[in-house]
């Protein structure tokens, strides 16, 4: 199975949605652990790295550098 390919700014949907009803989530730090924002209501989660592999499903948006 190939690994994905996602960086900061990069927006991702997770295979679950956040309580709020949303489901597209803003990447914004990136090291051992990953800081996701929720695009609805603003809140942040910090995940593993490899915890985050498993539960994201696509990338929506691609950050261009």
């Amino acid at each position: 199975m190939e690994e994905k390919q996602f960086g900061i700014n990069d927006v991702v949907e997770m295979k679950k949605q956040h309580p709020c009803g949303a489901n597209r989530w803003k990447i914004i730090r990136m090291g051992m652990d990953i800081r996701i924002k929720c695009e609805g209501c603003g809140h942040s989660v910090l995940i593993p790295r490899k915890e985050f592999g498993r539960k994201m499903k696509k990338i929506l948006v691609k950050h261009e550098e």
